[in-house]
């Protein structure tokens, strides 16, 4: 019994107006970060996504899978940081509000929309060039996360690593698929 009153009195010390405050577990940038990388993933997955009905070079259907079940894990992870957080999975709809993170990297939707339509032989060469574009989008996204005035979130911190080093890779692999 007296071990459990000396827990609880060390506990109550520890409460006093002289304690200090525990360094936040994420700040505004972590969850702009991760607002803005959730429908920019979901937005490559639903590229990707059209690879798989579509005449293309089997390497690039085997990368598109890939890219395609990182993203889902990551939007999966994502989600479940902004709910742990309290925080809306959804960012603010004014774009001045994105400034401070270079604004959203999406692809725009004329291009989505004439992908959808290409012929099966304009398809990979447009297929490359958007998803190409779709992936240095996110690496820039990333990039803020992990700038000076970027997140404090060891987790989100570690995702825009792994985002950077991974787009980057398959930028790469984009680049030199065979048309």
């Amino acid at each position: 019994m007296r071990l459990v009153l000396a827990v609880v009195a060390l506990l109550l010390t520890g409460c006093g107006s002289g304690a200090t405050a525990a360094a936040p577990q994420y700040n505004a940038a972590d969850v702009m970060f991760l607002q803005m990388l959730i429908p920019q993933n979901e937005q490559g997955v639903e590229l990707v996504r059209l690879a798989s009905a579509r005449p293309v070079p089997a390497e690039l259907k085997e990368l598109a899978k890939a890219i395609e079940v990182t993203q889902q894990t990551e939007v999966a992870d994502m989600r479940r940081w902004l709910h742990e957080w309290n925080q809306p999975e959804t960012m603010d709809t004014n774009p001045q509000a994105h400034a401070g993170h270079g604004g959203m990297k999406m692809t725009s939707p004329d291009l989505v929309g004439a992908l959808r339509a290409a012929s099966d032989t304009e398809f990979t060469r447009r297929f490359l060039d958007v998803l190409t574009g779709q992936q240095q989008g996110a690496v820039e996204l990333a990039q803020t996360e992990n700038g000076t005035a970027g997140g404090v979130n060891a987790q989100a911190r570690d995702l825009a690593r792994r985002v950077i080093e991974s787009r980057t890779a398959e930028v790469k692999q984009l680049l030199n698929v065979k048309t």
